[in-house]
């Protein structure tokens, strides 16, 4: 068996993580005061500070060999000329095709992908102008105010992000709501919100037989017929984003309604796509093609930055240094602007759902721990909730920070007052607080020795928790799509790095099928499936007490 641990890099960063766990942060930034300069580098409206993190000169040399001896750069090219990287589907990986703004040829498959891009981009361009000039009407002559976006997992979290954290720039032309919970709560509230006369409907699912959002989407079209009556209305309140025109014409959406995907595009890298669709509706398509370039140009920069200054290749190596070699199993993403709220929670399914795996590319397992546990939430709050366990706890939780430079709206010293807490926590982080220090600052509040004596314990801070920093310009269009593709990119070289398919989910796959057969169960008392004890126990107790 060969997997990345038999490697010369692999085994030289273990002899490392062993020595680095004997070594304080605070140690590694006495020794050198250039230790920013070292482990700091920016893009265009990106700087991305990573001298908080446990490494040296040695380890990051180290880390860069290691992506050598992984042939990220061959890799790289593989995916970015559309080879079929995703070995287990034998597709393609071609998100960064959705945002390719040099507009240059790549065929695949025998079609120019960039012209089947760009001839879907110009469709989504004109039916946007259309609905926001108030051209579109429904089925009254009515105007649309509201979209609804129906759809779940990559077709609702990454459009749902983005719109969250640019709605501050939004011209109120349009309402839009996201529904993807099957729970019928979420759709009962956003359709009380609305008006049937003037609600568009977006239905997100590549195949149209996604179970939530099927379900939604029926739910969707009884409520509306409740008051338009007529089925053949559906057509001016509903489109879909879907590849099975089949179904949406069974359903009543006009084939020129519906938006298409790829099979090169995996739900969680999507928003580039027509699935962005919600994004350029409520923003206007100036602002999705904005968001389009960000990432365009973080492409440019992974294609072309040397390793030792390529931003999503290091987040990459630091994962896996922190993950692998330092045995730190969980990450936390800690965006301190409001805009960013859901952008743990969007990363948390780009990257556990990419790399949560535990076997390689030949399918043996592999005797490293992979992925991360990725959590968080928005700082200022994180701070009041769970930073306690970060500063104190016997766990240690690597973390990123995020924060900008300009506010999306500036008030009063809000800002300032937002970065202080961005600044302080990270250096709380490195530095803690160790015997002498509490102890100074006790005695000079006038305690004794007695009772600094029974506090000194509880108030040490031990410190040495990795952070990286990541600090905006500002939270518009082009930063949120930098932002996203960073990650993306991390997510890509992890994958490689660890030498597990990144692009496949066979997990999800499997839940879908036994989530399958079980509804049929609960459905039709006639329907046996062999199940384990608690599942079958489980079952009854549900159907007997569902009506009571």
């Amino acid at each position: 068996m060969s997997n990345r641990s038999q490697l010369a890099s692999w085994q030289a960063l273990k002899e490392s993580a062993a020595q680095m766990k004997q070594t304080h942060l605070k140690t590694l930034f006495a020794q050198d005061d250039s230790r920013f300069d070292a482990f700091s580098t920016q893009i265009p409206g990106v700087l991305f500070d990573y001298s908080k993190q446990r490494i040296d000169k040695n380890t990051f040399a180290q880390l860069i060999e290691l992506a050598n001896e992984c042939d990220i750069a061959t890799w790289r090219d593989k995916m970015f000329s559309g080879e079929k990287i995703n070995i287990t589907e034998e597709r393609s990986v071609l998100h960064t095709a959705l945002r390719n703004r040099a507009h240059t040829p790549l065929v695949v498959d025998g079609e120019d992908v960039t012209q089947a891009v760009d001839n879907e981009l110009a469709k989504i361009k004109a039916f946007v102008e259309k609905v926001r000039s108030g051209q579109w009407l429904g089925y009254t002559g009515k105007a649309v105010k509201d979209v609804v976006s129906i759809g779940v997992g990559g077709s609702n979290l990454g459009p749902q992000m983005a719109t969250e954290a640019l709605k501050a720039l939004a011209d109120d032309t349009l309402n839009v709501h996201y529904v993807s919970n099957a729970d019928g709560v979420q759709i009962a509230s956003v359709l009380k919100a609305i008006d049937p006369e003037t609600t568009l409907f977006v239905i997100s699912s590549k195949t149209f037989t996604t179970s939530e959002t099927m379900t939604n989407a029926k739910t969707a079209v009884e409520w509306f017929l409740q008051t338009a009556k007529d089925d053949s209305t559906i057509a001016k309140h509903f489109v879909a984003v879907s590849t099975n025109l089949e179904k949406t014409a069974a359903f009543g959406i006009s084939d020129e309604n519906v938006f298409t995907m790829w099979d090169w595009v995996g739900g969680r890298f999507s928003l580039w796509s027509a699935i962005g669709l919600p994004i350029a509706l409520y923003l206007g398509f100036d602002a999705f093609e904005a968001i389009l370039e960000g990432a365009f140009e973080v492409d440019e920069h992974f294609k072309t930055a040397p390793f030792e200054q390529n931003i999503p290749l290091i987040m990459a190596l630091l994962s896996v240094w922190n993950t692998s070699f330092l045995d730190f199993t969980s990450q936390a993403i800690l965006p301190y602007d409001q805009a960013l709220h859901m952008l743990p929670a969007y990363l948390q399914q780009g990257e556990m759902e990419s790399n949560g795996k535990h076997v390689n590319f030949a399918g043996e397992t592999v005797p490293y721990t992979t992925v991360p546990i990725i959590w968080g939430m928005t700082g200022i709050n994180g701070q009041h909730a769970f930073y306690q366990c970060l500063h104190q706890g016997n766990v240690i939780v690597p973390a990123d920070f995020i924060a900008s430079v300009k506010p999306q709206v500036a008030v009063d010293k809000h800002h300032d007052i937002l970065l202080s807490n961005f600044l302080a926590q990270t250096e709380a982080m490195m530095s803690g607080v160790d015997a002498q220090q509490v102890t100074e600052d006790l005695a000079a509040k006038g305690k004794t020795q007695a009772q600094i004596d029974e506090l000194l314990n509880h108030k040490i801070h031990q410190g040495n928790r990795p952070t990286t920093s990541i600090l905006l310009d500002t939270v518009d269009a082009k930063t949120v799509g930098r932002l996203i593709a960073l990650y993306e990119h991390k997510i890509f070289c992890q994958g490689i790095i660890l030498e597990i398919c990144s692009f496949d989910q066979w997990g999800v796959e499997l839940g879908k099928g036994l989530a399958s057969k079980i509804e049929s169960e609960l459905t039709d008392d006639s329907v046996k499936h062999a199940h384990d004890s608690s599942t079958n126990g489980l079952m009854a107790y549900y159907k007997q007490h569902r009506t009571q």
